[in-house]
């Protein structure tokens, strides 16, 4: 508006001289005038921008604990005019995160919370300078804490702009995502106990179809009165070791056999594994549940990279797996160069929230590899990172230990059921389109917190 006010000035003058034969001198002249008068006008324009801009700027930063079946670390970054954004760090393990989030403060009060990627790459205490370590791979990175902050800069900056996180991030390729539940019967070795799981989850008000289940080691000491149900004994069994037992290997094949008889084709069965195993081990165990035809095989061996997971990736009948407590691109580069994993399956609590996790998924793609997201987080957490798995266009499946009704699905405020035949509707309201219950957040708060601190 304001360059069209000068370019009519100066057309207006034009006009003015072509007609009263003015000179050229007094053309020029009144020019001036005009090029002043714009002048004034944008330099009112460029004030009134930095005043929004100052009253945009980061104020403050809350924490508060949730403790539920694990913790929840919410963080809220306040702007000087009031607005805010919402996210999650990492809860269990939480140790320390939310004072790590205090200790990052000072960096960012002032701070323009629409440079999400600026802010993130320099983040840093000014106990040691802007940009000297909390993302960096140092031995000073707080990798769980800046991860929570900067999913709630992408809530902030959707609602300071007014549209959904998904489409500041490029627009989605789904309106909703699918996701999966922790399940598994009292007795995998028992086949009316995994026909009981069966009818259970097939049941279930969620509508879950895909289903992680952890399988049962044996145990190296004899078994008690008070085992639970499926224990057993195996004395050639030895805790320290990563290798399972031949009776071990023949356990777990059965259990998860009678899973699938169980619970037919129509539904999903992922694998996980925890880091547990050697090579040997993990190529073996990929062998016997390859019959199942399990969605994945999850994190079988020790986290960091080294040639044994481009190894066992090669030469494994089912698809492997791993991802979650990796940080940043360049944890997961040497996985997707060389073809080490079939899935990339970041928690975005850990690797470095949205903006990083979309890195990553880029990728990943150069590679033809999809993308899941392990998300043992709350509603919260879940709700959130819908918005971001629809911007990813080979994503497959997203993680939850919610959806199983109760106050753990009354976190965020809903207008609709939360989860419906085992999907959630990406929200179309602005930021991640996040508010927080107050009355069933402030019930179940951890021993000592207040509902954001009471500030």
């Amino acid at each position: 508006m304001i360059a069209g006010t000068v370019q009519d000035n100066f057309w207006e003058v034009g006009m003015m001289n072509k007609e009263s034969g003015a000179s050229r001198r007094q053309f020029l002249r009144n020019s001036s005038l005009g090029l002043a008068g714009g002048a004034v006008a944008f330099g009112g324009a460029q004030q009134a921008q930095a005043a929004e801009a100052n009253s945009a700027a980061i104020k403050d930063v809350h924490t508060m604990t949730v403790k539920g079946p694990r913790t929840y670390v919410y963080v809220r970054v306040v702007t000087k005019d009031g607005r805010y954004g919402i996210g999650e760090a990492y809860g269990s393990p939480g140790v320390a995160v939310a004072e790590q989030i205090q200790a990052i403060k000072s960096y960012l009060v002032g701070k323009n919370p629409l440079e999400i990627d600026k802010l993130f790459t320099l983040m840093g205490d000014d106990s040691i300078g802007s940009g000297q370590g909390r993302t960096d791979g140092s031995a000073h990175a707080l990798m769980r804490a800046v991860s929570g902050i900067e999913m709630a800069l992408w809530d902030l900056a959707g609602k300071i702009l007014n549209v959904p996180v998904s489409i500041l991030m490029g627009g989605r390729f789904r309106d909703r995502v699918r996701l999966y539940d922790h399940s598994r019967p009292r007795d995998m070795s028992d086949k009316a106990s995994c026909r009981e799981w069966a009818d259970k989850v097939k049941a279930h008000p969620s509508g879950f179809t895909a289903h992680k289940i952890d399988f049962s080691r044996a145990s190296a000491r004899p078994i008690g009165d008070n085992a639970r149900p499926g224990a057993y004994f195996d004395p050639v069994r030895d805790p320290a070791n990563r290798q399972l037992t031949t009776r071990e290997f023949r356990q777990i094949a059965q259990g998860l056999e009678n899973c699938r008889e169980a619970i037919g084709w129509d539904h999903d069965i992922m694998v996980h594994c925890h880091w547990d195993y050697d090579l040997n081990t993990a190529q073996e165990l990929a062998r016997i549940v390859a019959p199942i035809k399990p969605l994945w095989l999850e994190d079988p061996m020790p986290v960091a990279y080294n040639d044994s997971w481009k190894r066992l990736t090669e030469q494994s009948p089912v698809t492997i797996l791993t991802g979650e407590n990796l940080w940043k691109v360049e944890d997961f580069a040497p996985f997707l160069v060389n073809q080490a994993t079939h899935i990339a399956n970041p928690d975005l609590r850990n690797s470095g929230g949205f903006l990083e996790g979309k890195r990553i998924a880029d990728f990943a793609s150069v590679f033809n590899i999809p993308m899941t997201v392990h998300g043992t987080g709350s509603q919260l957490y879940t709700y959130q990172v819908c918005q971001w798995a629809a911007t990813i266009r080979d994503f497959l499946i997203l993680e939850t230990v919610t959806g199983e009704g109760g106050w753990m699905d009354q976190v965020v405020k809903l207008d609709g059921p939360y989860v419906k035949d085992g999907f959630v509707k990406v929200s179309d309201k602005p930021g991640s389109g996040t508010e927080l219950n107050r009355e069933v957040v402030s019930a179940h708060l951890a021993p000592g917190e207040k509902w954001w601190g009471d500030v």
